[in-house]
């Protein structure tokens, strides 16, 4: 394909040129409410209220429950809605040939995301989550670190990857 022909994703829109900050605020909270608020709260509330003890095993309930499910289930809506979020504030990738790629993740995302979500009222399901998603994370955190991320958000999105990577894989362990 020519330079000419490359369908470029409003680059001439001073919202979403390439040479804008890519740091979206609203991104980072999401994910950081996702990954760590949301599974602190889960493991406070379900301890006051149900009397049971604080174990990781606990933790890891609702932290399958909202940094894999709620997180990869929204991640996948958003992308198969609208994946030039995704496509520009992540990959950096203007080019409208990438939107079908990215839509395609996006199905993954909610499929991951409904194993996760789950996994609060089916308990097995979590070393199925913990397996699957874990890996899908790791190796996630691993191709950023190799491409060497450029923008807030994709260095964001490395480092959330890999520190959930590393809980699942524990929780994992332990769990076998």
């Amino acid at each position: 394909m020519s330079t000419n022909r490359v369908n470029y994703l409003a680059v001439n829109d001073d919202n979403n040129s390439p040479n804008r900050s890519d740091t979206d605020k609203q991104y980072i909270l999401v994910v950081l409410l996702l990954t760590f608020v949301l599974p602190i709260l889960g493991l406070f509330l379900e301890h006051l209220t149900s009397n049971v003890s604080l174990t990781f095993a606990l933790f890891c309930k609702w932290f399958i429950f909202s940094a894999v499910g709620l997180r990869l289930f929204s991640a996948g809506v958003r992308q198969v809605i609208t994946p030039e979020f995704t496509a520009r504030q992540i990959f950096h990738i203007y080019n409208r040939d990438s939107l079908p790629i990215v839509r395609e993740l996006g199905f993954a995302n909610l499929c991951f995301g409904l194993v996760g979500l789950i996994s609060l009222f089916k308990p097995e399901w979590r070393m199925v989550s913990a397996f699957a998603s874990g890996f899908f994370y790791g190796i996630a955190g691993v191709q950023h670190l190799i491409k060497s991320p450029v923008g807030t958000n994709e260095k964001f999105a490395l480092w959330t990857d890999l520190v959930i990577f590393i809980i699942l894989a524990l929780y994992f362990i332990e769990t076998i």
